[in-house]
């Protein structure tokens, strides 16, 4: 039996952005923040969120988490996979460094990890994976980010039999916003593409529950990826 009551919902921590943000009377000063439709999927799908700023401190923390889900937000600092950043590249190396120790941590204690965009790309990178820092210069458009804080939409083919496929029921399309995108998937497994090639989901088979998808569900209002996440932490926990 776990540590905890097993019929208490699942906690899953949710990494944030630390931006300049003002509010009410306040000026901008650094935040911790992250957009509570994130809150919102994971209590449709069944967990308690918790939100993980990063604090420079080790993963000791997971050890009060059932699942994880790395969330979206700026692009993944490319000295983190070897890489001199290019002139479009804009990184928070304290969130890489904080976000990555999470995690690896996790992936060690083998909790349920969904990541999301960035989340996506820094979950390739924990497994040794690269990315390409500006898709344009590779795909030859701006499709994936058609214009500042206006998300598209794009067709999306499933590996047969995959994780993700199961979880999508039949779905054929879904929403984008990233200009970086998977170069190299390290030791994950890619099980969805774009009409163009870019790689839009991974997964780990050999674990109980590994996952990134390169869209947002969230914004969407799709809890599928989120209760799937859920559900294999309740799982871990009681076994």
């Amino acid at each position: 039996m776990s540590r905890v009551a097993a019929d208490r919902r699942p906690i899953i921590g949710i990494t944030t952005y630390v931006e300049p943000v003002g509010w009410a009377a306040w000026q901008p000063m650094p935040a911790a923040l992250l957009p509570y439709t994130y809150v919102e999927v994971v209590n449709a799908a069944g967990g308690q969120a918790v939100l993980l700023p990063p604090d420079g401190a080790d993963a000791g923390l997971l050890a009060a988490l059932d699942g994880l889900v790395l969330a979206g937000g700026p692009d993944v600092g490319p000295e983190q996979y070897g890489e001199a950043a290019g002139p479009l590249t804009d990184s928070r190396p304290a969130r890489d460094a904080g976000e990555l120790a999470l995690a690896r941590g996790a992936l060690a204690a083998e909790l349920p990890v969904l990541g999301v965009c960035r989340g996506m790309q820094l979950l390739v990178v924990a497994y040794g994976g690269r990315l390409h820092q500006h898709l344009p210069d590779v795909v030859g458009h701006e499709g994936h980010r058609p214009a500042p804080g206006v998300y598209g939409e794009h067709p999306v083919r499933f590996a047969p039999d995959s994780r993700i496929a199961g979880i999508m029921a039949g779905d054929r399309s879904v929403n984008t916003y990233h200009h970086q995108g998977i170069a190299d998937t390290g030791g994950l497994t890619a099980t969805a593409w774009a009409d163009d090639g870019v790689i839009e989901a991974v997964e780990d088979p050999g674990r109980e529950f590994v996952l990134g998808v390169q869209w947002h569900p969230e914004t969407a209002g799709d809890p599928r990826p989120f209760a799937a996440l859920t559900a294999a932490a309740a799982a871990a926990r009681v076994r």
